[in-house]
């Protein structure tokens, strides 16, 4: 508080919180002018990317992600960036820090603070939309030996494993798209940001298009492996279902004619001949094998 009250003219002071609970901003919001529903939404967390205004403090919602490769699963958390003439002001919820690395780039570039609070929105904006290339990345390469495995000789139950990948996904794109709009109308003019960041934020915006376009085509490719995969699932009854049923046919004509000549009927054709018993053997074996071959030509077994 104290760093906030002796701001001079032409600079600012960027104030980070870690999961504050609703006593920790009170004094903090009364010194900067934050609205209370900026308050509220800073404190609660769970919030749709956006952006808000109130008066002259700027409040812009951001989901972070990150892939966890152990679980294959896309994890989240929230950081909040509030600006105002002399301050920026983030509110991190989650495991996931993108101020520590928006900090670092900023100490790289010392020249972007010119510009105000505005560089550390930029900064953590862009520090954001990375991580989303990044996680887009990694869900890829998963996908793909998703897909592999889809089409692979074996016959392996994936469907729950597209699911969950597929649930993953679509985590990942309501983190990605609400932000869209919201990069793409910082690329426009702004009265209240110098003109020069202009081109820094049309650059993220590039990238959260990119970024977005690659979690929709990820989407459509899941309902595709999906899709494959459920086809190959009925390939796989179907081949099963004429396997059974070029064997019942096989084992029908040898089960035909012992249950014939098992009736014993007084007059039956061959049951005194001494070569019944070998001939009625002789005919159902024949009558398999030839049964056998035809199914095996057409593809039955």
């Amino acid at each position: 508080m104290d760093s906030l009250k002796r701001v001079g003219e032409g600079e600012f002071c960027w104030v980070h919180l870690d999961k504050p609970g609703p006593g920790d901003l009170e004094e903090l919001a009364d010194h900067l002018g934050l609205h209370p529903l900026a308050v509220e939404d800073a404190v609660q967390a769970h919030q749709r990317p956006k952006r808000e205004r109130y008066d002259e403090v700027l409040a812009v919602a951001l989901k972070t992600l990150w892939y966890v490769e152990e679980g294959c699963e896309v994890e989240t958390g929230e950081v909040m960036v509030f600006t105002g003439s002399r301050f920026a002001l983030t509110v991190r919820h989650g495991p996931a820090d993108p101020t520590g690395e928006a900090a670092r780039r900023l100490a790289e570039n010392p020249q972007m603070l010119r510009f105000g609070p505005v560089a550390v929105l930029h900064a953590v904006l862009d520090t954001v939309v990375d991580s989303y290339t990044e996680a887009a990345a990694q869900v890829r390469a998963n996908l793909t030996s998703l897909e592999r495995r889809v089409f692979s000789d074996a016959r392996d139950d994936l469907t729950e494993d597209i699911y969950s990948l597929k649930r993953e996904v679509l985590e990942f794109r309501d983190a990605v798209q609400p932000l869209a709009p919201v990069a793409e109308d910082f690329a426009g003019p702004r009265a209240e940001w110098p003109r020069e960041m202009l081109p820094y934020f049309r650059d993220v915006a590039d990238h959260m298009h990119r970024t977005d376009t690659e979690v929709r085509s990820l989407d459509e490719l899941l309902n595709s492996a999906l899709d494959a995969h459920l086809a190959r699932v009925g390939t796989w009854q179907n081949d099963d279902m004429r396997r059974i049923s070029a064997w019942a046919a096989i084992l029908a004509t040898p089960t035909l004619i012992a249950g014939i000549y098992g009736m014993n009927f007084a007059h039956m054709p061959e049951l005194n001949w001494a070569y019944g018993y070998p001939l009625a053997i002789t005919v159902m074996v024949t009558a398999a094998v030839l049964l056998h071959r035809t199914f095996h030509r057409n593809g039955w077994l």
